[in-house]
């Protein structure tokens, strides 16, 4: 992603954190570790994550195809029980940095449609790669994974 657009997102960092936050609230709770008020202290960090992995890999042209992103439903997927409440924090902020590219980009005429899709793509992909990696880091510790392999077992000894 060009420079000058990290730049401009990071500019609009304070709407991206108030749409991140809207949007939580509106989401459904299905655990009290999802409680938006909860949540919401993470999207700072979230976002210098997201600035960070951006600006570092300014240039790199094999990002795209050596990615290990994924899209939406196998987040979803990783997570069996569905108590993740990372599942909606990153739904809600992938939507809202997503949001603020597209604005930003609409004010530029000026932006090459490769670049504005590559733009779009490597945001897409960064904030995807920092999602897997956290629903993950929690899903390892869920109480419930061990339920759903000892399930697992029986099942198979049943069979």
């Amino acid at each position: 992603m060009q420079d000058e657009l990290v730049r401009a997102l990071r500019a609009r960092r304070a709407e991206i954190h108030a749409r991140w936050e809207a949007l939580l609230r509106i989401e459904k709770v299905n655990t009290p570790l999802a409680n938006p008020d909860a949540l919401v202290f993470m999207i700072d960090w979230t976002l210098d994550e997201c600035f960070a992995t951006l600006r570092s890999l300014h240039g790199s042209t094999n990002r795209r195809r050596n990615g290990r992103g994924c899209d939406a439903q196998t987040l979803k997927a990783d997570c069996p029980c569905g108590r993740n409440p990372l599942l909606a924090y990153f739904a809600a902020g992938e939507q809202a940095i997503e949001e603020a590219l597209i604005l930003e980009q609409a004010s530029a005429s000026d932006l090459d449609p490769v670049q504005r899709d590559d733009a779009f793509a490597e945001l897409k992909l960064t904030v995807r790669e920092i999602a897997r990696r956290e629903i993950e880091a929690f899903c390892s510790v869920c109480q419930f994974r061990e339920a759903r392999a000892d399930g697992a077992v029986a099942s198979v000894a049943a069979s």
